[in-house]
């Protein structure tokens, strides 16, 4: 390939006709599917030399801002160290460290005699024991990914898992913490979550050809994988299976789910060669998670509560028609998960767009109180209790963040009610700019109005200084899909962008759950369109209203934000100056058409069943980003993906990226560009610091397309 390119690569054109429902659609670009035509990875090549090339100047600019992150942030670090009891008696502070100039970090612990004063751990002490060096085992790999990482009930072993391509299949180690001696292993191609039985006894998940968790596996410690015993298997392929265990290890979960209905079982640790028990058999539609206090089962679900309600029953008789409600299901509040002590039920929520923690005091007889709901002086922020291991604890923590408060850790006493920062990120003095002031910024709600009236918040953070009279550029980001709520949260690499005069705002589109369950519906199936108008009347108001210039709006999600970003182009070319599409789901119908592919079945109770239903193969193709590109001027493009990325194949946004080649009237200045990851997975690429050299490029690439680069 020459030193310069004197245009971008023309990918190649192989006749292909879908025919579905009796609509035939030409694909030329059907071939890419197959990741192993070397044809394919030299089209990807080529990609990356263009992008490369046209991207060459901004290296100043992309290293100027990855040496931003670098200052602000403390690189030798350590968490706030977390007590726990194990079943022998000993207990440890456990917490993790980071140290500059490596990418990952290090588990570890030190003897504990007391849950009152916290040690101070700045330097490590003759007492601490390294748990798990993580630098260590990912020297020599291009890409590394922990999977499982739990030390046994006892607290005498630790198992621990790798991923060393991306491709989410990993290898099972079993280590003795008293020798660093690894006693058993690898257990290969195991899922990336497991827990332990006892101190003896593993359970692992295994995935099928389609990377769906599937099957239960039982593993004696010491013993041949080939020996291991297979526990559970979901033959439904709607269906996924996750294992876990109880707080005070007494309980193994195995929980199976789909997008719209869940069903656990439970099985004593002290008898890991048993059959789990069912607690509620799947009912379609029926939602529910389980919570075991030792004297009951707490569940969340909900039967007649789409926003969820919480109910117990006895661990002896734990089906529905036991199930007794304790807290009502709200119209404004979605209930989302629950922890129970011996002295508090502790429940996360979103109420009215915001995330919070309510507390339900239980007496020694275990008579319940009056429901208290903690509070904070912020108008936006996002907040989530953290789970104690100890049942009988006196306090818990919880985590705090706003658009400009930095992530902060909170203890919480129970007894009291009492608070205590414990922690908060460091955000170091900049070399430049000086040192952080979270009261230079101002964080604010805004409202658009979707095309069908209903309003759509936006969060909106920009520097004080910044002008609201339309000149300002400014990124807005989305997601909008499988009820996850984007939350106003705290980023070190925004600051760089807020002191360039950036806004930044998030945009709470329906398909998300930050207002709860009907907010998601109202964007999934045949509604998912609503996703994409609110997402392009969320551009529209920061606008109108002059809090950015018209010709410096850029935009930017991932996976089905990418979707949402393609999309959206689609809806109004005109809106955005540019827009980066992470690991984008841009061509979505030919993907849910593919019941063979990773993932798909269990996608249809997200996106609907394209393949039997003519209602939903319209819709999906009306809003496909692959199979809508029009014959217009686009915003600059990059598109960023990764070879072995398992839930959204790179086949996609090659493909979307070679039509829009074909198809928009793009000038010079807004160039289309793919950038592929040859060793990473969805994730992107692994360790922090090559985290922050991509982050920083890409944006370089965006500050530069608004004409911030000064």
């Amino acid at each position: 390939m020459p030193d310069a390119l004197q245009s971008p690569p023309d990918a190649p054109r192989r006749p292909f006709t879908r025919t579905v429902h009796g609509d035939a659609v030409d694909d030329p670009y059907h071939w890419m599917a197959d990741k192993t035509d070397p044809e394919l990875l030299e089209y990807l090549a080529a990609e990356n030399a263009w992008t490369e090339q046209h991207t060459a100047h901004l290296e100043p600019l992309a290293e100027e801002l990855y040496g931003d992150l670098k200052a602000r942030t403390k690189q030798t670090d350590m968490s706030v160290p977390l007590h726990v009891t194990h079943t022998d008696g000993t207990s440890y502070w456990y917490y993790g460290r980071t140290t500059e100039g490596h990418d990952y970090g290090r588990s570890c612990r030190l003897p504990a005699t007391s849950r009152d004063d916290i040690p101070d751990v700045t330097e490590p002490g003759p007492d601490e024991e390294v748990v798990l060096d993580v630098q260590a085992l990912a020297e020599g790999h291009d890409y590394f990914s922990l999977g499982l990482a739990n030390v046994s009930p006892d607290g005498r072993r630790l198992a621990y898992s790798v991923d060393t391509t991306g491709d989410e299949r990993y290898d099972l180690f079993v280590v003795d913490l008293a020798t660093g001696e690894t006693i058993d292993g690898p257990v290969p191609g195991v899922g990336g979550g497991g827990t332990w039985a006892g101190p003896d006894w593993l359970f692992y998940t295994r995935v099928d050809a389609a990377w769906r968790p599937y099957e239960v596996w039982r593993h004696r410690v010491g013993t041949d994988p080939a020996a291991d015993a297979l526990v559970f298997s979901e033959p439904d392929d709607r269906f996924w299976v996750a294992v876990g265990s109880s707080r005070d290890h007494a309980w193994v979960f195995v929980e199976v789910a789909s997008k719209t209905t869940t069903e656990t079982r439970l099985l004593p640790s002290s008898d890991p060669t048993g059959e789990p028990t069912v607690v509620q058999p799947r009912r379609p539609g029926l939602e529910y998670s389980v919570e075991l206090a030792p004297d009951a089962l707490w569940i969340l679900h909900n039967d007649d509560a789409p926003q969820f309600k919480l109910s117990r029953a006895p661990l002896a008789t734990p089906g529905i028609e036991h199930w007794e409600t304790v807290i009502e299901e709200r119209p404004e509040t979605r209930l989302l998960d629950v922890s129970v002590y011996a002295s508090a039920v502790v429940i996360d929520h979103r109420t009215n767009g915001l995330a919070g923690i309510s507390v339900l005091p239980r007496g020694d007889d275990g008579a319940l109180g009056i429901l208290t709901e903690l509070t904070f002086d912020e108008a936006l922020y996002d907040v989530g209790a953290e789970e104690a291991p100890d049942f009988d604890t006196d306090r818990i923590r919880f985590g705090y963040e706003s658009l400009v408060t930095p992530t902060s850790v909170w203890e919480y006493r129970l007894d009291t009610g009492a608070r205590r920062l414990l922690k908060q990120t460091p955000v170091l003095d900049h070399p430049t700019h000086g040192a952080y002031d979270p009261t230079a910024y101002v964080s604010e709600r805004l409202w658009a109005t979707a095309e069908d009236g209903t309003r759509v918040p936006i969060s909106l953070v920009r520097h004080r200084d910044t002008p609201t009279n339309g000149t300002a550029p400014g990124l807005l980001y989305g997601y909008g899909a499988y009820e996850s709520a984007t939350m106003p949260y705290f980023a070190m690499s925004r600051i760089s962008l807020l002191d360039r005069g950036f806004v930044f705002a998030i945009a709470h589109v329906r398909g998300g759950g930050e207002l709860g369950r009907p907010w998601y519906d109202g964007g999934k199936l045949l509604d998912k369109p609503n996703t994409f108008s609110d997402f392009v009347a969320c551009g529209r108001v920061l606008v109108d209203e002059g809090r950015v210039a018209p010709d410096r709006l850029l935009a930017e999600g991932g996976s089905a934000g990418g979707l949402l970003i393609g999309a959206a182009v689609n809806l109004d070319p005109g809106l955005f100056r540019a827009v980066h599409a992470a690991v984008p789901f841009v061509d979505p119908l030919t993907t849910i058409l593919n019941p063979d592919l990773p993932l798909t079945v269990m996608e249809w109770e997200e996106w609907g069943n394209p393949v039997e239903d003519p209602a939903v193969y319209a819709c999906m193709k009306a809003y496909s980003p692959y199979e809508n590109v029009r014959p217009t001027t686009y915003p600059a493009i990059l598109a960023t993906t990764s070879l072995n990325d398992t839930r959204v194949e790179v086949t996609e946004p090659a493909k979307w990226v070679a039509r829009l080649r074909d198809m928009v009237t793009n000038g010079p200045d807004r160039p289309i560009l793919l950038k592929t990851e040859m060793v990473a997975g969805h994730g992107g690429v692994s360790g922090r610091y090559k985290a922050w050299r991509e982050r920083a490029f890409e944006l370089a690439w965006l500050v530069d397309q608004a004409g911030a680069n000064t």
